[in-house]
């Protein structure tokens, strides 16, 4: 008997895994001609999967990840490029010349950074030295590099000097990131020591713009950065949740949308 259409799309979504498991990334192309059919059907079959968080979207294809390891930092400089160049654009607009503020690790709050360059007068504090080396020299930046363990993965600087000195500031503004928004609107991470210094961040701030691709939500990560309710400005690419969109309105969160 002739396989229904759910089926054959459920085999077929099986048989991704399997390359993706066995290579530890794909390509749209490599699966439309592996598989026969079309690169625009391979992509509605690899967002299906990342929006059941067994792979993870990278420009062109997609990368194995699991519910409790980030990909690769690299390649998460390859995700949403486009969409975090938009973000970071109004993230940084919404920066007054004057301002004090943090930047955590990420490649999104790296694309806000990029477009504080004009800005005057600015100081800077960051455990991203990623973010440093951006904006250092910029002459009207003042780059405040946040001391303790430098991860070298991602070259952040996480663990309990990195939060006693941030501990010591109280600026205007944080800028976070998070690799996953949950329904009921948690922020959240992978690694621990991350989400500490991010904790110690928000609570050292006295606004906090959260920057995060549409992606973002719905992806699984297993440990709570915090709630809505910690977050004043939500910059993004789209928010297609209606329940997470009432749940901004709700905590006063201003949801900026770059389209």
């Amino acid at each position: 008997m002739a396989e229904s259409g759910a089926e054959a799309v459920a085999a077929r979504q099986r048989r991704i895994l399997e390359l993706a498991r066995g290579t530890g990334s794909v390509t749209v192309d490599d699966l439309a001609a592996r598989l026969a059919v079309t690169p625009q059907t391979i992509r509605k079959d690899l967002n299906v999967l990342a929006r059941r968080s067994m792979l993870s979207r990278v420009h062109g294809g997609a990368v194995v990840t699991s519910g409790v390891d980030n990909i690769a930092y690299d390649m998460r400089r390859t995700v949403a490029t486009g969409a975090k160049a938009a973000i970071g654009a109004a993230a940084a607009a919404l920066i007054p010349d004057g301002a004090s503020l943090f930047v955590n690790i990420g490649t999104t709050t790296e694309a806000v950074a990029s477009h504080l360059l004009r800005h005057r007068d600015l100081m800077v504090i960051s455990n991203n030295l990623n973010v440093i080396d951006m904006l250092n020299g910029a002459p009207a930046i003042q780059t405040v590099v946040v001391g303790g363990q430098v991860r070298l993965a991602d070259r952040a600087v996480v663990g309990a000097l990195a939060m006693q000195f941030i501990a010591s500031f109280k600026v205007d503004f944080a800028l976070i990131g998070a690799s996953a928004i949950d329904g009921d609107g948690s922020l959240l991470d992978f690694a621990v020591d991350e989400v500490q210094v991010s904790q110690t961040i928000l609570r050292n701030a006295r606004q906090v713009i959260l920057v995060a691709d549409g992606s973002k939500v719905g992806r699984s990560a297993p440990v709570r950065i915090a709630r809505l309710d910690a977050i004043d400005y939500f910059v993004t690419d789209r928010l297609e949740d209606a329940a997470l969109r009432d749940a901004c309105a709700r905590h006063d969160v201003r949801v900026v949308e770059t389209g």
